[in-house]
């Protein structure tokens, strides 16, 4: 009986111990599954927070020097109302401080070879003219960044001679300019130098304090160090929520320094298609699939087909796109990104602008204009159009003419907006093959209403375009 009771414990608690045993592992076990997936959590890339009023904006670029006869900032602020009507949110100024005279291009000079951070060309006015300029675009709703040359200066800038190791030199130990590019009016800083990246700090930091600008537009922002523009946008929205705009395609630059890039891969594509007969396929299966699989989903793009580079440098708008120029600034304004619109395009600028003198817009009413301010009203109105994360992701619809048709829905809780664009010279009829958006949409620019089914084909005219509505 002893024997019987003392084999019954022993092997009772060899039970419970293996059974402890085995829920003390399955704990941790447990607790390990649940450390490795919080750690493979998907994180958002964009680190940085972007202004609120930027979630459905536009943009739109002034070239002051060429945009009146005056240019003037009084005399571009007359334009304000029509740019406002016309739906821009965002006014993005080319630079405006004084331009250096020392090796400058042309009579007049670029705007982007700077001699004084710190102070206005006078050829635009005073900064008291300035600082009414940016209150009046405050008044009006909109908003105002200013262009910003951190990568160079003129070579008479003060900070030359104030500070000559802040610049690069040649293997003669002399200044030079960015290489490998024909850029001799400016010659190029020197971004090792702590005591650089802190005036340059300083004096991003001087206009969003003295001006109430509401950021920048940074050129060349690529070749200046990635950690300075992160720690300058740290410094600046400590002052206010700033946006900021780099000129370059690097989605690193998303991460905590910029909310928009430049789309330039974009005007590429479209640029070989309509002028050179190239395939939609790279626009397709090129850009907007490599954009929808890898470009962070809360980073914006900005898409054009025009600006102060490409009008000068490549021609403007009507040389480079033709027929399909409207096609181009449909995909530009529904696509995801925000669409900008430069200097006298919304006129039909038939000419390039000259970058070094005096050459004055031409304006009148035009097509373009129109084609615009209903695009940015549609933006504003549906949020499957808006930016990053607050707008729709790009669906492609298939289509039996995918060859000619571009075709893809955005949606947005309950809006949706689909665009179908036609990028050849030849009249297509085509079927969506895509049973889930079937039914009835409002056409907005036909102003009637269209059925999608994927038994009847939809017209649409050489170079057309349909944007659809489900509201």
């Amino acid at each position: 009986m002893y024997h019987f009771r003392y084999t019954f414990n022993v092997c009772f608690c060899a039970l419970l111990l293996v059974s402890c045993t085995n829920e003390n592992d399955s704990s941790k076990k447990t607790t390990t599954q649940k450390d490795n997936l919080d750690q493979h959590q998907p994180k958002e890339y964009v680190e940085i927070t972007h202004p609120i009023w930027t979630k459905n904006a536009t943009i739109y670029e002034v070239n002051i020097r060429q945009y009146t006869p005056q240019g003037t900032f009084k005399a571009f602020a007359e334009h304000l109302p029509r740019l406002k009507k016309m739906g821009v949110d965002i006014i993005w100024l080319m630079p405006i401080h004084p331009i250096g005279v020392k090796n400058r291009k042309g009579s007049m000079g670029s705007y982007y070879s700077v001699k004084d951070y710190y102070g206005v060309n006078e050829e635009f006015g005073t900064m008291a003219d300035f600082k009414q300029l940016v209150s009046t675009i405050h008044d009006m709703g909109m908003y105002v960044i200013i262009d910003w040359v951190a990568n160079h200066t003129a070579w008479d800038n003060e900070l030359v001679k104030q500070h000559p190791d802040w610049y690069l030199k040649n293997d003669e130990n002399n200044f030079q300019s960015t290489p490998w590019r024909d850029y001799d009016d400016i010659i190029d800083f020197d971004y090792s130098q702590p005591a650089l990246r802190q005036y340059m700090t300083d004096a991003l930091a001087y206009w969003v304090k003295e001006t109430n600008i509401d950021g920048y537009r940074c050129d060349i922002a690529s070749f200046v160090p990635i950690e300075f523009w992160e720690n300058a946008r740290k410094e600046l929205d400590k002052i206010k929520p700033v946006f900021m705009l780099a000129e370059a395609e690097d989605r690193d630059l998303h991460k905590r320094a910029f909310d928009m890039t430049y789309a330039w891969e974009l005007w590429n594509h479209l640029h070989a298609i309509t002028t050179q007969g190239k395939s939609v396929d790279g626009l397709t299966g090129g850009y907007i699939a490599e954009h929808v699989s890898i470009w962070p989903r809360n980073a914006y793009r900005m898409n054009f087909i025009d600006n102060h580079d490409k009008n000068s440098w490549e021609g403007n708008q009507y040389k480079n796109f033709g027929k399909g120029i409207e096609a181009a600034i449909v995909l530009t304004a529904t696509l995801e990104g925000m669409p900008l619109v430069y200097s006298g395009q919304e006129a039909g600028l038939d000419r390039s602008l000259k970058f070094f003198d005096k050459d004055p817009i031409i304006w009148q009413d035009h097509p373009v204009g129109e084609l615009y301010t209903k695009l940015f009203a549609l933006k504003h109105q549906h949020k499957a159009l808006w930016n990053g994360k607050y707008g729709g992701v790009m669906k492609r619809i298939k289509n039996d003419k995918m060859d000619k048709i571009v075709s893809f829905y955005r949606e947005m809780e309950s809006d949706t907006v689909i665009t179908l664009v036609n990028l050849s010279d030849s009249k297509v009829n085509v079927i969506l093959k895509n049973k889930s958006i079937q039914g009835v949409y409002t056409n907005i620019f036909e102003h009637r209403n269209d059925t999608i089914s994927t038994q009847r084909p939809m017209e649409i005219k050489p170079w057309g375009f349909k944007v659809l509505s489900n509201q």
